[in-house]
């Protein structure tokens, strides 16, 4: 062991972790434990622990995005171990805790490719350059998509990965009222009366952020409000048949499912 790998030892215990549990060696070349009955049946346990409310028990999406398709979009074993240890900054994507040693992540992965299902063969119903067309009227002023568009509402740019079809079009219908984090809408009245409505951005025991309709990220001392209002109506508009046809909601979920977000050639 090195004079470094031993300063980091030291400095790893004084926080109460080993070193062999938060120093993590390069991803291998494809997962060692691919086929391997022991291996998976423990990657499932973890996966039913960690991942199952986001994605479902069957890996097929829930929240997040269906799983069974990865391997079939052009993602890799070593690409998705990246993915696993750092998350996807601005999702609801976590970096899977620096304590799990690397032979779960690939159990975990090693347990999903057993449900790895073969890229659809139907085409997708819909016509993607009219959706991209629908998306620029009528979304792109809240959401952002290769970093451009609004930033009230979340990032739309890897849309066709992180959430299923159905999910979309529950959001987009206006039958879902969960918010997401740092999407809730607010409203916050200061000690002389003014109001703001916007999104929570951040909120903590001294101070509250929120971003108002013009994109202005605004931050108040708790000494300085009287009240913060959670509301109970999502700032995303209800797209209902009378204001978009079935016909361009397939068109508009068409483009969406061209919004992946990654280069498979790399990951």
């Amino acid at each position: 062991m090195s004079m470094l790998q031993r300063s980091a030892a030291v400095f790893l215990t004084a926080l109460g972790l080993s070193a062999s549990v938060a120093v993590h060696a390069q991803p291998a070349a494809g997962n060692p434990y691919n086929g391997n009955e022991a291996a998976i049946k423990t990657g499932m346990g973890l996966f039913r622990i960690r991942c199952a409310d986001c994605h479902g028990m069957d890996a097929k999406g829930v929240r997040g995005p269906d799983l069974t398709q990865v391997w079939a979009s052009g993602r890799t074993d070593d690409g998705l171990f990246g993915t696993l240890r750092a998350g996807v900054p601005g999702t609801e994507m976590p970096a899977i805790d620096v304590r799990t040693p690397d032979d779960e992540v690939w159990k975990l992965l090693a347990y999903l490719r057993t449900l790895a299902a073969p890229a659809p063969s139907e085409q997708v119903a819909g016509n993607a350059q009219n959706g991209e067309r629908i998306y620029r009227v009528n979304c792109a002023s809240c959401h952002r998509v290769n970093g451009r568009g609004g930033r009230i509402g979340p990032d739309l740019s890897r849309i066709g990965v992180a959430r299923a079809r159905p999910v979309l079009i529950r959001r987009i219908r206006g039958a879902m009222e969960d918010f997401l984090s740092g999407y809730e809408p607010v409203t916050v009245t200061t000690m002389n009366g003014q109001t703001v409505q916007g999104v929570k951005k951040n909120e903590d025991l001294f101070s509250v952020q929120v971003m108002d309709s013009r994109e202005r990220l605004q931050g108040y001392l708790r000494s300085d409000v009287r009240d913060v209002t959670g509301g109970k109506q999502s700032a995303m508009p209800v797209f209902g048949p009378e204001r978009l046809s079935e016909n361009d909601l397939n068109d508009l979920l068409s483009y969406l499912s061209t919004l992946r977000g990654f280069d498979p050639s790399v990951k």
